[in-house]
């Protein structure tokens, strides 16, 4: 059990740094693409605060498709950890983010990059606890299936974003 809980604790670890570093990658995408509209299904169209949620859905999903294959014989919980990250993740950004702009009355980039790297700890941190404990049943199914409809969230509203920019 150990072992197991060290190779999990590594690969949170390296997934930290990969949501802070491809997540602001991808803050530029968009304009990087000439303003593809594909692209922006994917990557911020804007500066409203929906729209930078996909920095850490995104990013974190490109690190799921390999991070899935190492750690998936070694918890039953793998989804819906993953799930319960980027959501408290999305919480705390929408939830931090908004008091401070009522409070200072204005918007800073550089709180705003702080907010995103401590919420892209406490994502990973979520998601290790949860993968750690011992969840058995349909909470693996359900974890997958928030982390899915979130993401068709962040897509279908985007057009919306972009007409709006």
């Amino acid at each position: 059990m150990f072992k197991t809980n060290e190779i999990i604790r590594r690969w949170h670890m390296v997934g930290f740094f990969w949501i802070v570093i491809v997540g602001s990658l991808l803050h530029f995408t968009y304009e990087w693409s000439g303003k593809s509209t594909l692209v922006g299904f994917f990557s911020p169209v804007n500066e409203s605060l929906w729209e930078h949620l996909k920095l850490g859905y995104f990013s974190l999903i490109l690190f799921i498709l390999i991070e899935y294959w190492v750690l998936r014989n070694k918890t039953e919980a793998y989804f819906f950890a993953k799930a319960a990250g980027i959501i408290s993740m999305s919480i705390l950004i929408v939830l931090i983010a908004y008091i401070y702009e009522l409070v200072a009355k204005d918007s800073n980039m550089f709180f705003h990059i702080g907010l995103f790297i401590v919420a892209a700890l406490l994502c990973q941190l979520i998601s290790m606890n949860i993968m750690k404990l011992d969840l058995q049943g349909k909470f693996n199914l359900y974890g997958l299936i928030a982390y899915i409809t979130m993401g068709i969230l962040l897509i279908a509203l985007t057009p919306f974003q972009i007409r709006g920019s």
